[in-house]
């Protein structure tokens, strides 16, 4: 039976971006910049609600939403997986929020990999110590590279040393980066070599039983340690004592980091009060919590990543597209209604 159309139905077409578009597209500058002016914003809790998932037997799939604070779209990120196939498909989807009409369909397979190391990298900008850094880096995974590339955009870089558990994976690393950049980067036999004396160290890489790669004890005064590569509850990064010890702890999302994060619930369990030491990003990048008290104070950043951070990543990079017409219009598109 055919259905009545609305009065008012609006169905334009919609621009689609892809992967390869996203690729040539993306900048670490114009994504870091992005995530720092949307951070700066007022940003409501019901802005950026959980995120929520569907499983089946052996795939799932998750959906994270979130309304942009430019005032410009609200989006959605769609991710289908299934582990047991080692199969994976994201879809951002952006609606404008002024008309409720579907903007654009965007290929979500880059922006996980932009949004959290760019946010990583908004968050040293606004706790680090001026001047050129001296990093060290723990791991030598994708997200590890990514977060140093993005880094080495926005900020000078003085000194690097990169530990990962295989020889060849981290020398690799140090070769890779020494070719592209020019950097002053070795290869460290340890984690605690890598470390040592470091402004700014990356924590990218978690052990495969799930033990802290990052010591406490290594802690050094100024120090901002950053940790993307635990999320989960059954996941460390970060030691007991590196919890204690930290004068600040920045979170992309406070409460999911207190309590849903291993790197949290260990510390917690063990008598630290994670919570009176965690802020926002947006608390500190909008100015109403000091990055830093003084030089002395030691940071860490945590983060569990958030669908802000993938809509404000992906309407950047969708202005981008249809400016330098890198996208393809699909030749119908969805009708908006009036009800």
């Amino acid at each position: 039976m055919n259905m009545p159309e609305s009065n008012a139905a609006i169905a334009a077409s919609t621009p689609f971006v892809s992967d390869a578009n996203v690729a040539a597209l993306a900048t670490w500058p114009k994504v870091v910049s992005a995530l720092a002016e949307a951070y700066a914003k007022p940003i409501k809790p019901e802005m950026v609600p959980p995120r929520t998932m569907a499983r089946g037997d052996g795939f799932w799939l998750r959906a994270l939403c979130a309304v942009s604070p430019s005032g410009e779209y609200m989006g959605c990120k769609l991710i289908a997986a299934s582990p047991r196939i080692k199969r994976a498909s994201y879809l951002i989807a952006l609606f404008d929020q002024r008309t409720m009409q579907l903007a654009g369909l965007i290929d979500g397979n880059r922006i996980t990999d932009l949004r959290t190391a760019a946010t990583a990298v908004v968050a040293v900008q606004a706790t680090a110590k001026p001047g050129a850094l001296r990093v060290g880096v723990i791991g030598s995974s994708s997200l590890a590279r990514n977060t140093l590339e993005a880094l080495a955009a926005v900020r000078e870089v003085a000194a690097v040393r990169v530990f990962s558990p295989s020889p060849q994976n981290r020398q690799r690393f140090a070769d890779d980066f020494a070719t592209a950049h020019g950097f002053d980067i070795t290869a460290a036999d340890s984690a605690r070599e890598a470390v040592r004396g470091a402004d700014v160290v990356l924590c990218a890489a978690r052990s495969k039983d799930e033990s802290p790669v990052f010591l406490g004890d290594w802690l050094e005064p100024g120090m901002v340690v950053v940790s993307v590569g635990s999320t989960l509850p059954e996941q460390r990064e970060l030691d007991v004592e590196a919890m204690r010890r930290a004068t600040l702890i920045v979170a992309d999302m406070a409460h999911e980091i207190v309590h849903d994060t291993g790197d949290a619930i260990v510390a917690i369990r063990e008598g630290v009060d994670v919570a009176a030491r965690t802020v926002e990003l947006a608390e500190v990048m909008s100015g109403s919590v000091p990055g830093r008290r003084t030089s002395d104070d030691i940071v860490i950043y945590k983060s569990v990543g958030t669908a802000l951070q993938d809509v404000v990543t992906t309407e950047m990079l969708f202005r981008e597209a249809l400016a330098t017409g890198r996208y393809t219009q699909m030749p119908e598109g969805v009708v908006t209604i009036t009800r």
